[in-house]
């Protein structure tokens, strides 16, 4: 497609979206609408996974040192921890009724049994106990909720993409008389799907980007108002800025492939041949 025909078709539909100004409004907004629910769903389940493994990270691996332990050996233990990509923080304990021990946290749940290998038969390691038996569970729910929520999101995209595609048809039906008139003066039905495309890019960047905004706000005040509640407990949660980094980019690309395609079987369904 030529550059001045790309120039053509999205100068004509931004006057388009504009002369629609009523229509044009609402089909944002319930692109919007279906994206900030969309928005929600990957957030709460996001969330529900941070928050099992939150949870699961206050299992910590205790690697309890031998009374008569040389100071070479604990050195090289101490090393090693230190040069784990495992390990996520450590902390020593030496009270006076207990053997001196390193308390050990990990990056994630599967790392527990990578540690635990690490330091099976490294000199002057008495022991080492977690506990491992709890995490198998974890690590199943967290599967299970991964995969739920795969099939949750495909269910939500067919619906949010049926959604917008009948607002779409709501919008473009009452512009028959248009598609025929442009028919009429010899215009062929590519370029009138191109016209249509290129303002469901439009309406759909601007929905999307509506979405993440409103997403943003509203997810920020929910953030600090769980923190706060929640904060003497071992719970974390999505930070906002993951919102702007990760999703706006996601969700501004389906919202204009979305509308774009919604466009094209509407336009399909109103053209003569």
């Amino acid at each position: 497609m030529k550059i001045s025909t790309l120039n053509l078709l999205s100068n004509d539909a931004s006057k388009n979206l504009r002369n629609n100004a009523t229509t044009s409004i609402s089909c944002i907004i319930s692109i919007m609408s279906t994206l900030f629910i969309l928005g929600i769903f990957v957030l709460f389940m996001l969330n529900l996974r941070m928050g099992i493994i939150g949870i699961y990270s206050q299992y910590e691996v205790r690697v309890t040192l031998k009374d008569d332990i040389k100071i070479t050996d604990q050195q090289n233990i101490y090393k090693k921890i230190q040069a784990s990509n495992f390990v996520n923080d450590t902390s020593f304990e030496n009270n006076s009724s207990l053997p001196a021990s390193y308390i050990i946290k990990a990056n994630d749940p599967n790392d527990i049994p990578k540690i635990i290998s690490q330091f099976k038969g490294v000199q002057g390691i008495n022991k080492i106990n977690s506990s491992h038996n709890i995490p198998k569970n974890i690590l199943g729910t967290i599967k299970v909720i991964q995969w739920v929520g795969v099939i949750l999101f495909l269910i939500l995209m067919v619906a949010t993409f049926f959604l917008i595609k009948n607002t779409i048809k709501l919008a473009i039906y009452p512009r028959i008389n248009e598609i025929n008139m442009m028919q009429y003066l010899g215009a062929t039905d590519w370029f009138i799907r191109w016209k249509f495309i290129f303002e469901g890019i439009i309406t759909g960047f601007l929905g999307a980007v509506s979405a993440v905004i409103v997403l943003y706000f509203l997810y920020s005040f929910a953030y600090h108002k769980a923190n706060a509640y929640y904060e003497g407990l071992f719970i974390s949660f999505i930070n906002p800025s993951f919102i702007f980094t990760t999703i706006s980019w996601s969700f501004i690309l389906i919202g204009i492939i979305l509308t774009a395609i919604g466009n094209v079987f509407v336009i399909k369904k109103l053209l003569i041949v």
